[in-house]
């Protein structure tokens, strides 16, 4: 019930033009839109038990968020339509809601960069099992050591090519 809560408050801070993007969103992709507003339910349910202290902020719990965030959407749009216009739509999903949801430029890095190694890491493994037999176990134990691994991202320029990142709390403030 909470989760719904923070999903409604979220909505509604949205301008009218952010809306309007939003339901531009949907109307170009409805099944893909209603599947990832599942997909975002339960990443979040998901992210809170795994991570209960840093889920929310820009802790390592929130690196696992949006990589796991990405393959569930992913995994679920695969299920109706191909990998190719499900990774289409995840990027362009995911890009608008650090635009609708706009944050300071190292958070907006540390989100992106992650929500790219969860759609890499489901494209890794799409080879390997039929798109129609994905299930979210698939993705929680390797993603929970991607963060266990996971490195701290301090400035703009820095790189950490297939690590999840996170922030440190006082580079945010």
């Amino acid at each position: 019930m909470r989760t719904f809560k923070i999903i409604f408050n979220a909505l509604r801070s949205l301008t009218i033009g952010k809306l309007w993007k939003l339901v531009l969103l949907f109307l170009q992709n409805p099944l893909f839109t209603l599947i990832s507003f599942y997909a975002t339910l339960k990443t979040f349910n998901i992210a809170k038990k795994e991570y209960p202290k840093t889920n929310s902020n820009d802790g390592a719990g929130n690196a696992f968020r949006h990589a796991l965030w990405c393959c569930l959407i992913m995994m679920y749009c695969c299920k109706i339509s191909s990998p190719k216009k499900s990774l289409n739509f995840t990027k362009k999903m995911t890009d608008l809601h650090e635009e609708l949801f706009p944050n300071k430029p190292l958070q907006k890095k540390m989100d992106l960069h992650n929500n790219k190694i969860g759609m890499d890491f489901f494209m890794e493994l799409l080879p390997g099992i039929h798109r129609q037999f994905f299930e979210t176990s698939f993705f929680i134990e390797k993603l929970k050591e991607k963060t266990t691994n996971a490195k701290v991202l301090k400035n703009l320029n820095d790189k950490f090519e297939g690590s999840l990142v996170y922030l440190e709390v006082e580079k945010i403030k």
